[in-house]
Order: C-alpha cells, then structure tokens, then sequence
C-alpha cells in the first residue's frame, strides 16, 4: 500500500470516529449489554482500524465493521478472563449465542441504536435528573464540562449522575429497546427534552471554536422524525417543527470567516425555503390537534420569523404574545429572558433593560453569558455606554464559544471608538 494510499486510510479512521463512534457505541451497548464494556470494546475496534485499514484497505461498509470488530474483541476479551472468573463464563455464552453478526444487519437497524439509547437512558426507573446528562454524554459524545454549562451546574455533579444511573442501568437490567406503544408516552417528555437539547448544541454549540455542529442538528432532527413515526403526538409534530425551522437559518447564522451573524443582519435568501415550508406545515397540524405544549408554541414563534421579510417587519404584537403563552405552560428564566427582547422590539430597548435588570437580579442567570450580552445590548441602544461595557465584560468572561467571543470583543472595540 502506498504511503499516500496509508494517509488516507488513517485520515478515514479519524473522519469515522468523529462522525460514527457514537452510533458504533449505541449498537455496541445493545450488543454487550454494558456501557463501559461497550466502551473498551469501541476503543479497541478503532485501534484495530488504525492498524488494518491501512494495511487492508477500507471495508465496504466501515460502520458494521467497527460494531463486528468490536463485539469481536470484546466477546474474546471475555473469555480470556473467564479463566479467572468462572461467573463470566455464562454471560460470554449468552453474548455470543443471542446476538447477531452486525455485518449481516442493514444500516437502517444500527442507526436506530440511538433511539434505542435514548429510551433506554431515558427509563423511568433513572432518577430523572440523571437519565437527561447520561443521554448527552452517551448518545452525543458530549463532555462533562458541555453538559455542566447546558444545566449551570458543576461537572464533577454530572459525572456522579452519569456513573449511577450507568450502574442502575446495569444491575437493574434495564431493557435496551424503545418501548411499546403503551408506554411511549409516559417517557416523551425527557426523550423530547433531550433531543431538543442536542438539536440545541448543535445549533449553538456550548464551547469551542465553531458556532454549530451540524452533525448533532441532523442527527436531532433524524431522530425527531423517527419519533414522529412512532408517536404522532402534537409536541413531537410541533418539536421537530421548531428544530426544521431554525436549522433553515444555518446558512447565514455565520459569516465567511465562521463569524456570528446576529438575526437582524442575516442574509434571509440563504434561509432553506424547503425546511421553512415543512417547517410551517408541521406547525400547522400540530396547532391542529388542540394541545397546544412548549414545544410548538416555540416553533409558531419560530414560524412568525420565517415568515417576516426582515427584523422591522416583524409581527412583534404577535410574538409577544406567543411568548406569554408559552411562559404559562412552562415558566423558565430563559424563557423571560427570550421575552424581554421581543418586548423589548415591540416596546423600545427601555423596557427590555427593565425586565432583564429584574431577571438578573434574582440570580437565576448570573451565570448566562447572553443574559449579559442582552442587557448589554439594551444599554448600547440606549446610549449607556459605561454601562454596556460593564455587562459585555461580564458576557465575555462567561462566553467559551470562540465565535461568540469574538463578536463581543468587537463590540467592546466599538464602544471604545464610540467614547
């Protein structure tokens, strides 16, 4: 094999442990039954692929030979301590004699392994403050520290829930499979909370040096349609609607150079017209069924900025209200957060710094890097120059996304020209 032909092997290995590791665990768990064993036995099929692909060649289909590999070594990894612990000797057995080869499997079973993990995370018998963060860090590869910001706690608090509910999981047997029909809905609303929540990192990602990863916001919305099929439930109908809706913004969230682009200077003809359209359809039948949840009161907000040609036209009135509906059904400081702006575009900049200086001053986010830069912003508008600079410190101490620091870096330049 030629030394060209070796590079790009590897650089293959690298692409498909990025993009497929956690598909290849999600199946290795169903296969093996346990997280961490599952884990070795992912470690070790890439370090197999490290070493054979440049040697052989990349296989075919590189996911079921990963999954194969996997179960391969860990089932001999078994046996080889089996000889030292006779109790291992049954369940080696049990492995090997009632799962199949995954190479014979199509790719459409291995990727529903996620959805798998997700109910299996998400399993009523987990206490609930646990099964939320271990379907992240699981399913979504996400660290300790990306899900410690998403739930403004300490990453040593999630790693704790993560390592019980995994034991729970273990010695209670809990079953691998998305369950019947008769008990979807008493386990949605975490299994929703928790796809919104990867759509979300991946529409806005916590930390690092891009703005979104758009492999969590395809896999998110793959998920929700898969959802969809099981449950034709109005939230899951209005939930993927408001992930449809805001992925159509991607294209002109950043600029060339990867930089934000903040809403009212976005480029609205590179917005995706077929995932709007589909977008407000789903809205539509989901407004439709008369029980009208979160997640589809957030994606009528979603559709109103669809439909507007620009920020001034905007049906604020209309947003507005929607927010105060939506504050009803689930009351949240983001969600006041969200609602101080939009009131804030209906009724000028001196109301919105009113009911942020009031959120912030009940503590809640104090630690919100955009409640800062929100208030922030009311302020620069309001010619407060001193004190906006003060609050976009603030946010900038908190932000861990490069993008985002970068943007409140130039903003802090601009006032500096401006006094």
């Amino acid at each position: 094999m030629s030394d060209e032909a070796v590079t790009h092997a590897r650089v293959k290995v690298d692409e498909i442990y990025r993009s497929e590791s956690r598909l290849v665990l999600a199946t290795l768990i169903r296969l093996l039954g346990d997280f961490d064993l599952a884990e070795e036995a992912l470690q070790e099929a890439f370090a197999a692929a490290t070493e054979q692909w440049p040697r052989d060649g990349i296989p075919a289909n590189p996911r079921a030979w990963l999954v194969s590999t996997g179960r391969f070594k860990a089932i001999d990894g078994m046996r080889r301590r089996a000889r030292y612990d006779a109790s291992l000797n049954e369940l080696t057995r049990h492995i090997e004699t009632t799962t199949r080869d995954p190479s014979a499997q199509t790719d459409e079973y291995l990727e529903d392994d996620r959805l798998r993990l997700i109910f299996t995370c998400c399993h009523p018998a987990l206490s609930s403050e646990a099964q939320i963060p271990m379907t992240l860090r699981e399913v979504c590869n996400l660290t300790t520290e990306e899900i410690a910001h998403a739930f403004f706690t300490k990453p040593t608090t999630i790693a704790q829930r993560i390592v019980r509910a995994k034991a729970k999981i273990r010695d209670a047997r809990i079953p691998y499979e998305v369950p019947p029909p008769s008990e979807l809905p008493e386990r949605l609303e975490n299994v929703l909370r928790v796809v919104y929540l990867v759509f979300n990192e991946g529409y806005s990602a916590s930390s690092g040096t891009s703005l979104t990863r758009a492999d969590l916001s395809s896999e998110a919305i793959r998920l929700g349609r898969l959802l969809l099929q099981l449950l034709p439930e109005p939230e899951i109908t209005g939930l993927l609607a408001l992930m449809l809706l805001h992925e159509s913004r991607r294209p002109a969230r950043t600029s060339g150079t990867g930089d934000l682009v903040l809403l009212e200077q976005q480029d609205r003809s590179l917005w995706s017209r077929a995932q709007i359209s589909e977008g407000i359809a789903l809205v539509e039948r989901a407004l439709s069924m008369k029980r009208i949840g979160p997640y589809t009161l957030q994606a009528a907000i979603a559709a109103v900025h669809a439909e507007a040609p620009s920020t001034a036209e905007t049906d604020w009135v209309q947003i507005v209200a929607l927010y105060d509906l939506l504050f009803r059904v689930e009351p949240s400081a983001i969600i006041e957060l969200n609602r101080a702006v939009a009131i804030a575009m209906r009724d000028g900049p001196t109301k919105g710094l009113e009911l942020v200086d009031a959120l912030l001053e009940r503590g809640e986010l104090a630690q919100y890097h955009l409640a800062h830069a929100t208030r922030a912003d009311f302020c620069r508008r309001l010619g407060k120059f001193a004190d906006a600079r003060a609050s976009y410190e603030r946010a900038l101490a908190l932000a861990k996304q490069k993008p985002e620091r970068r943007f409140l870096e130039t903003r802090l330049a601009e006032l500096q020209e401006s006094t």
